[in-house]
């Protein structure tokens, strides 16, 4: 085994940044793959025009995304 030598600084600066990594890890195996709470379309975008955020184009585009979606289509 080999022994390297870093600062003090160098060495809470490689910490902070694994610890922010096993965060992101942690928060995306809990997350990501679990299924969206409902299937129903109409509802989903309900919920994003009630935001008011998105345009009508991008709501569209999502809408369309949806019912291509083997996962909804099978609801």
């Amino acid at each position: 085994m080999s022994t390297v030598t870093i600062s003090k600084t160098q060495y809470e600066a490689l910490r902070r940044r694994a610890t922010a990594y096993e965060r992101i890890v942690s928060a995306a195996r809990e997350d990501i793959f679990s299924p969206p709470p409902t299937r129903d379309i109409k509802e989903i975008l309900r919920e994003f025009r009630g935001t008011k955020l998105y345009s009508a184009a991008f709501l569209k585009s999502i809408e369309k995304g949806l019912r291509r979606s083997s996962y909804f289509k099978n609801h």
